[in-house]
């Protein structure tokens, strides 16, 4: 069975994708008290279309409630990028079929998930490079959620490569020069992802996101990446999507190596994760460090406001004791009213370290457009930041708690003027991480690396895990296209394809 939105939803969300102009990757969170924001896993970095933090006039848009700082980071965990291959699986029907001369959707109903897949191939829009496939559409994985996807095959040699970032012009940084990149819409009701919202946790999350993979790769169009290198590369939020994912990826291909699930595994060989909201005991202490002094920027605020924040953090009752409480709650009955509290009183804490500038870019005013370009042709049914999904993860306190990453091949990078998802907070997440290497990692210092000679991040590398603070860059800093010259698009790249390679980050 096929499962088809109201026809003027299908026309809005699927032929519209010819009026989608300015494509980017976005920040940590909803810049909830001052614009919105979303998780990025991944998921993080991630793609979104840029007029949805701002109005059409160029100016931020406030959210009618503001939210806890952490939930800044859920909003914007839409797109998902990952890196894949395949084996063709038998018993699929493909039905084409087009509407009002609008461009053909091609339908696929899963033998695997029997959820369906409904798409639009090589629309023209961001990639333009002659022979580069693209596909963009639904998986419905219900009759009342369907979730948004976006696939651009890489520019070269497709048939072994991995996944990332787009925009409407040839941009010479995109990660599609060496890696398949898919973006994905969720929780349901991000972007263009529309339903029932029922997720309210990253681990009501997982399986969702895991259904609609094994929807797309038990497709034809996808079978050939069935087997083929997997990394999931997140922003902001994803630093809680991303270890839940791979953990979640982890559990059910042992089932299907067992015999005990049906299924296609996917290969997961790493896990990116960009200005991360990972710890949030250690990221909200992190603002007070970062607010007193940003290295290699100064102080964000003067020494009153630093003397209000450690109060705030340090006192019987403030943020650090809330969060405690929270961490002590674990799963029980009465974790998310505790959760909830500490999020609340953390909250003051975000505010005062950022003041009057942008969050996710301390050189930027707050009051000011960024990025300045206007937005154009936008559809109105695009929604980066709606606030069910994000009541629906309030109500759990879900950003409240810790997933450490699941170490195997990662990557925890930050751009250095980023204020929410800062990457003193980052950095202290990975050296507290209890693994193997804790210690060789605490004892290795931070390292410059170059590209072409120019100083683009201080790493450090520790058996197959690394990270890196990326200079000059903001909270997308890592990923986001060559129009926005805050950012380090080559020296993402360079640092994405020796990922991809398997190798510690070095200069090039």
């Amino acid at each position: 069975m096929h499962y088809l939105p109201p026809a003027e939803r299908q026309e809005q969300l699927i032929s519209k994708i010819f009026s989608l102009r300015f494509l980017s990757v976005p920040p940590c969170g909803p810049p909830a008290y001052l614009a919105s924001l979303d998780w990025s896993l991944p998921f993080s970095i991630r793609l979104k279309l840029l007029c949805f933090a701002y109005s059409r006039d160029g100016t931020r848009t406030i959210l009618t409630r503001p939210l806890p700082a952490a939930h800044l980071g859920l909003c914007r965990m839409h797109f998902l990028p990952f890196l894949f291959v395949g084996a063709i699986i038998a018993g699929a029907t493909m039905i084409p079929s087009s509407k009002n001369n609008g461009p053909t959707i091609h339908e696929f109903a899963s033998p695997v998930t029997y959820s369906s897949l409904r798409y639009v191939n090589n629309s023209g829009i961001c990639e333009t490079t002659p022979g580069v496939h693209t596909m963009s559409g639904y998986v419905d994985t219900s009759t009342t959620v369907h979730t948004w996807f976006w696939f651009f095959a890489a520019r070269h040699d497709p048939q072994s490569a991995p996944i990332h970032v787009v925009t409407t012009e040839l941009n010479p940084h995109t990660w599609n020069t060496v890696s398949n990149m898919i973006y994905i819409d969720q929780p349901t009701g991000t972007g263009f992802s529309y339903g029932t919202d029922t997720i309210n946790s990253t681990y009501a999350a997982a399986p969702a996101i895991w259904r609609v993979l094994q929807t797309l790769f038990s497709s034809p169009e996808f079978s050939a990446y069935q087997s083929r290198e997997f990394i999931l590369a997140t922003e902001s939020y994803g630093g809680h999507y991303g270890p839940k994912f791979a953990q979640y990826f982890e559990v059910q291909n042992n089932l299907i190596a067992g015999g005990k699930l049906n299924g296609i595994q996917i290969n997961l060989v790493a896990l990116m994760i960009n200005n991360g909201w990972i710890d949030p005991l250690i990221q909200y202490q992190a603002y007070v460090t970062f607010a007193q002094n940003a290295p290699g920027y100064g102080p964000l605020v003067n020494q009153s406001t630093v003397k209000r924040m450690n109060d705030s953090y340090y006192n019987s009752k403030g943020c650090l004791a809330q969060q405690r409480a929270c961490y002590n709650a674990g799963n029980s009955g009465s974790s998310n009213g505790i959760c909830s509290d500490a999020d609340d009183i953390c909250a003051s804490l975000f505010l005062d370290a950022v003041g009057n500038r942008d969050p996710y870019d301390l050189r930027q005013n707050s009051s000011e457009a960024f990025p300045p370009e206007a937005i154009g042709a936008i559809s109105s049914n695009y929604s980066e930041c709606p606030y069910p999904p994000q009541e629906l993860f309030s109500r759990t306190s879900d950003d409240a708690r810790t997933l450490l990453p699941q170490l195997g091949n990662v990557l925890v990078w930050a751009g250095d003027t980023d204020i929410i998802c800062n990457w003193v907070g980052n950095q202290a997440v990975v050296l507290a991480m209890q693994w193997s290497g804790k210690a060789e990692l605490n004892a290795t210092p931070l390292t410059n690396i170059t590209l072409s000679g120019k100083t683009i991040a201080a790493v450090q590398n520790v058996k197959k895990f690394s990270f890196a603070r990326v200079y000059a860059a903001g909270h997308e800093g890592v990923s986001l296209t060559y129009f926005q010259p805050a950012f380090q698009p080559a020296a993402a790249l360079a640092i994405f394809k020796q990922i991809i390679a398997g190798q510690p980050l070095h200069s090039v």
